[in-house]
């Protein structure tokens, strides 16, 4: 057990440089450096049907569409479905990597604009209760794919679990997703509860998604925002939101994203801007820690390992 966790330390300490910045991509900061420049940002909810799943697909794609190399794991255990949404049919999932039938690398499959995608698939209660041996392997594996890889989006379940908040405490950054519905509202705050609990630094970032107007948006965020402050002593920063549209529905039936299928519509629109955003993004608590050793740090502190 000894000698495992000490493997498991190696590899971590072997895959960090110093890390350096410069002014690259689109006037944005970018590491520079050989070893960690990988953002990881995981995507999650309070209650299912917020459009988590299409949000983290399309900004994806918008990200590919500026010159990043993305990758995206579809961590919704047991209920994952980026690939059927996309149209893909992956013949391996990460379930078969769990069980050492296959490698990271061997399960992926490429998305439109060569976006990388790791299909949870079913069944993966067992992820929940990993082993040392099997987290050495998984950890190995993500760090091959930090080296091919300027963002990993990690797409997990809604609500509270241990599935969802093992993939939320070990992201450096999270985009917490609600509705105007208030049930909805309520559960992503019991979420941001649960996630200042385990650490009051984490850059969280609040998309409000299917509003009618502008207003309704700019209040929602108040209100989360403000509870925030006064009970949680913490203020969140606001991502943006997007309008309820039609061609979201359209593209799911049709397995094409909206941002390939509808291009020029305003939800499009708001997705590449919202993509400018974390990309042009100069927080400090972001630019100044690797987005991949910290998360597999904070995998390892989720085992105590």
């Amino acid at each position: 057990m000894k000698d495992q966790a000490q493997k498991l330390r190696d590899i971590v300490k072997n895959g960090s440089k110093t890390v350096k910045w410069d002014i690259t991509k689109n006037s944005s900061l970018a590491i520079t450096e050989e070893g960690d420049k990988t953002r990881v940002i995981t995507v999650t909810s309070g209650k299912g049907g917020v459009g988590k799943t299409n949000f983290t697909i399309n900004l994806g794609l918008a990200l590919a569409k500026l010159g990043y190399k993305v990758t995206i794991l579809d961590a919704d255990l047991g209920l994952a479905n980026i690939d059927v949404i996309i149209g893909l049919i992956p013949q391996y999932t990460l379930a078969n990597v769990i069980r050492k039938e296959k490698t990271l690398q061997e399960i992926i499959v490429e998305g439109p604009r060569g976006v990388k995608i790791i299909s949870g698939g079913s069944g993966l209660k067992e992820m929940v209760n990993l082993s040392e041996s099997q987290l050495i392997d998984l950890v190995d594996s993500l760090k091959a794919i930090g080296k091919s890889s300027d963002f990993i989006l990690i797409d997990t379940g809604a609500g509270i679990n241990n599935a969802v908040l093992t993939f939320v405490y070990a992201a450096t950054e999270v985009i917490l997703i609600t509705t105007p519905e208030p049930t909805s509202i309520t559960d992503a705050y019991a979420v941001l509860k649960n996630i200042v609990a385990e650490d009051k630094d984490k850059v969280i970032r609040l998309l409000i998604n299917r509003v009618e107007s502008n207003e309704e948006g700019i209040s929602i965020y108040n209100k989360i925002n403000n509870a925030s402050q006064r009970f949680l002593d913490i203020s969140i920063q606001k991502l943006g939101y997007l309008y309820d549209d039609s061609i979201v529905s359209k593209s799911v039936k049709a397995q094409q994203p909206f941002l390939i299928s509808y291009p020029n519509s305003l939800i499009s629109q708001g997705i590449e801007l919202i993509a400018s955003r974390l990309i042009n993004e100069s927080n400090s608590d972001v630019m100044n820690v690797s987005g991949l050793k910290r998360f597999i740090n904070k995998l390892m502190s989720k085992y105590k390992i």
